[in-house]
């Protein structure tokens, strides 16, 4: 993998660990749900990463895009399904999600290679 992925996947585990390695139960919790969510389910968990993702761009959280970006890639989301994801996303949240295409399309070639 790139230098750019390799540094995303490498902090955000680092970062994951030491707040998990606090004795919080409500961060613990919600770290779990969040797991839980995308697990298959009525909808496959190829979808829901899909939805993550329409979420996270109009959200505007760049680190969440990635996640999701990753995720779609791991669950064999295609480069066609992935534009029509973006279409759905700055449709939905207006001209604004934008910029965040632009770099999850960078960020897409990055895990390409």
């Amino acid at each position: 993998m790139s230098e750019m992925v390799n540094q995303f996947n490498d902090y955000r585990a680092r970062m994951n660990q030491k707040i998990l390695s606090e004795d919080n139960i409500v961060l613990k919790r919600l770290f779990n749900l969040d797991t839980n969510t995308y697990t298959e389910g009525e909808l496959s968990s190829k979808t829901k990463e899909m939805l993550g993702l329409v979420a996270s761009m109009v959200l505007r959280c760049d680190d969440c895009v990635k996640y999701h970006l990753k995720k779609c890639k791991e669950l064999g989301v295609t480069t066609p399904e992935l534009f029509e994801i973006f279409a759905v996303a700055n449709i939905v949240g207006g001209t604004i999600v934008i910029p965040h295409t632009r770099r999850a399309v960078e960020f897409w070639e990055e895990l390409q290679k």
